[in-house]
């Protein structure tokens, strides 16, 4: 099979297109070739170029960094007629072609891997470049950034080598900034880069790059673009690459695609600058045309944060670039139609004409998200399906960040840029290793630098929050800080940091911070506070409130398909009451056994521990009190609304003291010279009581066949809390759920005890009770035996947490952090099946569905476990398992709405 590695886009020698690729193919061609490809389709200003495969790069790097056969040829031959197209020649001394060599995954990457420059530039070309513009400063000036970035990139020569010859140059020319330096200046500085160059690199390792004994920068174009597209494709298993992939679920089999693009310049002079743009705002949504750019400068440099920016809305009232900026516009409105969504968009203007280096569907925060999706809705853009379905479940944790209380006093230390939205509160750290260090120890953190670059992931990752004192609001650190939702303030000038010292001076005042210091950010309104201000938790109101109101239209919409419900997992009122006003429909568990826990604690040790008959009844009555009124305060609070209460469900060592403790407890009470008798007994029922693995041991129903009172108290309590409700005029809906079944005759013999109390307690009060009796199945027997304890019961629902560590064999208390970081960094394991739905598992819910509905058609079906909160798997849940609804922590209950929606919208 002929399989087509190279796709060219553009337009050919004649002005006619030749683009062969289109924006549906970003598994091939990744999204920067697919969109550059769509853009040319549609008739925008495109450097003409070639895309290399994605599927070249899992080749190549599945080889062992070897060439597939005949990819170079096609490379070759590519090469060769994008030089027809133009009329150029890399190298050419004296019209030379200038191509940029640059990455692009399937999926948004930003800044994660790597990008070339200026390639094809050498001692000849250069003279070529120069000639052809008459302006001997730009082509020094391009020369250097070439042999800059390509020895950065390609060879991993130490970058600031390189900006130490540039600070040093600008001393000696008496000149503060890079664009003051003369073409002279720029002259020696190539020969100084050169000299680094031969002195930083291997000639073992790269014996291609050694010249008459010594190693010389490469000056064949061939052998330059050669060597960029294996360190771009290099690129896509570099560290922070991986980590970003990681942080964001992208696969890490799907390659990058690599573009060879035609260089267009914006360091021409005045009537030349790039930019970045968006066509609308990422940070809040508003319409508006949002962005930076510079005059005379590089794309790096926009998103490199060296040179303060301008906003994109000046670009019209710029001398010699006012045409371009209204050209920009028209674009805007273009993509945006195209597209139907807001576009992120690059963009180079050389001399007065405008070129597109690349569009794709912009990143925004969760704020923008809404807003967008609802204005354009309203504009007629989108359906209110297509709104629901763009809105990323996971962002909406944004929304429930913290912000600054209103109510609070404090002075404002410094201002900046509103890069990401949300507030922080965390010590001054000034590196990224010092940020996870400081992290792993339990503080909470806030990274301040000059600028981040993708180094500095992880300790972005690590941060409360991050504060630079360069770049823009799509500068490196304002761009990752909004795809994590973490909140980000940059562009504070006013803050001169000294990383080496570990200190901050801010510029106009006496103040310094050192590392260590407390402060606080707020990235809605960029500024920044010396200390800690009390922050507070959004609510759902505003553009959330509709969308959710929409998800809910379409979740519980039964003339498509079964509704899909969302409840909440709840063991208090507070809860309770947090997760109505979250949406939750109903309690879908309420785990009894953390209403015995604190001060409670004594009293189910009395009666676990003691051989006394009279001191268990008296420990039973305490227990059948505190939980009767626990259970008239939950079904009050839920009136109308369905309540699963699971019978008590925990391993048995939660109860009991820790022996280790009370052994050492007894050793300095006795050198007190106090009585330890009680105590050495105490510890000996305990050790009696000790299990190997208690997670497998004594818990869930054993416990409740082991020590009938448990259940029989409990389920008098729920019966108790209903029957009290229902005479006072409220609604009480409790459900006894029976935990850690197994066996049929377990929730056989359960259940018949659970029905005899409910019996004599609606007896006793003289009202009708009907308390549906169901089991949760978390164990793969009671997934085989579905049908048969089906017939025994009103409802199943999935604890997946002990499901999945039964079904691997894994303890859920060790392996997260024992083992499984290691099996997902070696590709054992795709995904934590602890937090993501394992498809295994997931099986076995739906065995255990189709059995129990084709038994007890009646039946309904929930899941209760972690994953009930999780996007990926609630879709799984609903449109595999065909479950009826999913419970979730209170704040989950909005994502998990949101889910649910697009759970029914891709079942459609």
């Amino acid at each position: 099979m002929n399989v087509q590695r190279v796709y060219r886009f553009g337009t050919d020698e004649h002005g006619a297109d030749v683009t062969e690729g289109s924006s549906s193919m970003n598994y091939i061609l990744g999204g920067k070739g697919a969109n550059l490809a769509e853009m040319a389709r549609i008739g925008l200003p495109v450097p003409p170029g070639f895309t290399i495969t994605c599927q070249t790069c899992v080749e190549y790097s599945g080889a062992g960094n070897v060439w597939p056969e005949g990819v170079l040829d096609e490379i070759a031959a590519a090469q060769a007629d994008l030089e027809r197209r133009m009329g150029k020649r890399l190298g050419d001394a004296d019209d030379p072609l200038l191509v940029s060599v640059r990455s692009g995954a399937p999926f948004s990457m930003p800044g994660m891997m790597d990008t070339v420059l200026n390639l094809g530039l050498n001692d000849e070309s250069v003279q070529g470049l120069i000639a052809q513009t008459g302006n001997d400063r730009f082509a020094w000036d391009s020369y250097r950034r070439f042999i800059q970035m390509f020895s950065d990139v390609v060879l991993g020569v130490d970058a600031d080598l390189f900006e130490n010859a540039i600070a040093s140059k600008k001393v000696v020319a008496g000149v503060r900034s890079d664009s003051d330096l003369t073409a002279a200046d720029l002259r020696e500085l190539v020969e100084e880069f050169k000299g680094i160059f031969a002195d930083s690199v291997d000639a073992e390792a790269h014996p291609e790059l050694v010249v008459d004994g010594a190693v010389r920068f490469p000056s064949d174009p061939s052998l330059q673009l050669r060597l960029a597209i294996q360190a771009v494709f290099g690129s896509w298993m570099n560290e922070r690459a991986c980590l970003y992939r990681k942080q964001n679920g992208i696969p890490d089999d799907l390659g990058t695609a690599v573009n060879v693009q035609v260089m267009v310049f914006g360091n021409k002079g005045d009537t030349s600058a790039t930019g970045v743009a968006f066509t609308r705002n990422p940070a809040d949504g508003t319409h508006e045309f949002y962005g930076d750019f510079l005059v005379n400068a590089q794309g790096e440099d926009v998103v490199a944060g060296i040179r303060n920016t301008e906003p994109i809305a000046d670009l019209k009232t710029k001398p010699g670039l006012e045409e371009a900026g209204a050209s920009l516009e028209r674009v805007f409105g273009v993509l945006e139609s195209h597209y139907r969504d807001m576009c992120d968009i690059e963009f180079t203007i050389e001399q007065g004409r405008l070129w597109m280096l690349q569009t794709r569907v912009g990143k925004r925060t969760a704020t923008a998200a809404l807003k967008i999706a609802i204005d354009m809705e309203s504009e007629g853009l989108i359906s209110r399906e297509e709104a629901v379905r763009r809105i990323d479940p996971k962002q909406l944790d944004q929304l429930l960040h913290p912000q600054f209380d209103a109510s609070a006093e404090y002075d404002v230390l410094a201002r900046g840029l509103n890069a990401s939205p949300g507030a922080a509160v965390g010590e001054v750290v000034f590196s990224s290793d010092d940020a996870v260090a400081r992290s792993a120890e339990g503080h909470k953190v806030v990274l301040v630098r000059w600028e981040t670059n993708p180094d500095d992931l992880k300790g972005m990752v690590a941060a409360e929050g991050i504060l630079t004192s360069h770049g823009g609001k799509t500068s490196h650190a304002a761009v990752i800080a909004r795809g994590m939702g973490t909140p980000c303030v940059c562009g504070v000038e006013s803050f001169r940091i000294d990383a080496a010292a570990k200190e901050v001076r801010i510029e106009g005042s006496d103040v310094v911070l050192h590392e260590g210091d407390v402060i606080s950010i707020d990235g809605a309104t960029g500024i920044v506070v010396a200390g800690a201000v009390p922050l507070v938790t959004a609510e759902l109101t505003g553009a959330l409130e509709t969308i959710l109101s929409w998800a809910d239209e379409i979740r519980l919409d039964e003339s498509c398909g079964r509704a899909r419900h969302v409840r909440v997992n709840a063991d208090n009122p507070a809860d309770a009451e947090l997760a109505l006003e979250f949406g939750a429909e109903a309690i879908g568990l309420c785990r009894t056994e953390h209403m015995f826990l604190g001060e409670r604690k004594s009293i189910i040790q009395s009666f676990i521990l003691s051989d006394d008959v009279e001191e268990r009844e008296r420990a039973v009555q305490e227990l059948l009190r505190v939980q009767t009124e626990d259970f008239v305060e939950m079904q009050r609070t839920m009136s109308g609304r369905s309540m699963v209460i699971r019978l008590i469900d925990p391993p048995l060592h939660e109860f009991l003291d820790d022996p280790r403790e009370l052994e050492v407890e007894i050793a300095r009470r006795e050198a007190a010279g106090e009585d330890v008798s009680a105590l050495r007994a105490r510890l000996a029922r305990i050790d009696v009581m000790a299990e190997s693995n208690p997670m497998l041991g004594l818990r869930g129903v054993r416990l409740s066949i082991v020590f009938p009172e448990l259940p029989l108290m409990q389920v008098r309590a729920i019966a108790t809390a209903a029957a009290r409700l229902k005479l006072e005029g409220f609604d009480p809906r409790p459900e006894v759920m029976v935990p850690l079944v197994a066996i049929t005759a377990e929730c056989v013999q359960t259940r018949e005890v659970v029905e005899r109390v409910i019996a004599e307690v609606a007896a006793e009060h003289g009202v009708a009770l009907d308390i549906p009796v169901g089991t949760m199945v978390e164990l793969p027997r009671a997934c085989i035996v579905a049908d048969e304890i089906a017939r025994h019961a009103d409802f199943f629902c999935f604890g997946t947490n002990d499901l999945t560590q039964t079904a691997f064999g894994f303890s859920r208390d060790d392996a997260e952090s024992k083992f499984i970081p290691i099996y997902l960094h070696k590709k054992v394991l795709e995904a934590n099946p602890f937090e993501t739905i394992d498809d295994a598992v997931l099986e076995l819910v739906k065995m255990a569905v189709d059995k129990g509905r084709a038994e007890n058609p009646g039946m309904h079906f929930g899941v209760c476990g972690e994953h009930g909160g999780d996007p990926a798997s609630i879709v799984k849940f609903f449109n595999v398992a065909d479950v009826d609804y999913v419970s979730c922590s209170p704040y989950r209950v909005p994502v998990a709405r949101l889910a649910a929606a697009q759970a029914k919208l891709a079942a459609k």
